[in-house]
């Protein structure tokens, strides 16, 4: 019994657990934002305010979302990332919608509906791709 006991003890320990962070508006929604034609109101209305906000560039909107797997004593690993990135043009009107994924560590777009220039050569956008799995909560105590 108590040998049964350990044994499942030390198996559950063995099963992977996923984290789900943030929050990405799924694509139905986005259907309903047009760009060169709605605001940064209506986005608010539509899809609600994001989590993080660019500091240059108008206040960009970036809605993010990551999958962390934790496997027993291993270190977490970033299974998936997604960075939806609104962009304003100087009257707040939808300059471009832009979603970025990962493949192999490195950014990817997953889909782009732009009415100018991409937001994919912004270094905050990149940042968040690159900075999430290499948070280490010691380093703010």
């Amino acid at each position: 019994m108590v040998v049964g006991l350990a044994l499942m003890t030390a198996v559950s320990g063995c099963t992977a657990l996923y984290q789900n962070h943030g929050y990405v508006p799924p694509e139905e929604d986005l259907q309903q934002l047009v760009p060169g034609v709605d605001t940064r109101a209506t986005v608010d209305d539509v899809i609600g305010a994001p989590s993080a906000a660019g500091l240059l560039s108008g206040g960009d909107y970036y809605y993010v979302r990551s999958r962390v797997k934790t496997y027993g004593m291993l270190r977490p690993e970033v299974v998936d990332r997604q960075v939806l990135a609104i962009s304003f043009d100087g009257q707040g009107v939808i300059a471009n919608i832009e979603r970025f994924g990962l493949r192999d560590g490195h950014p990817v777009a997953l889909s782009r509906r732009v009415t100018d220039s991409s937001v994919s050569g912004k270094g905050f956008l990149q940042q968040i791709l690159g900075n999430f799995g290499n948070l280490n909560p010691a380093d703010f105590f």
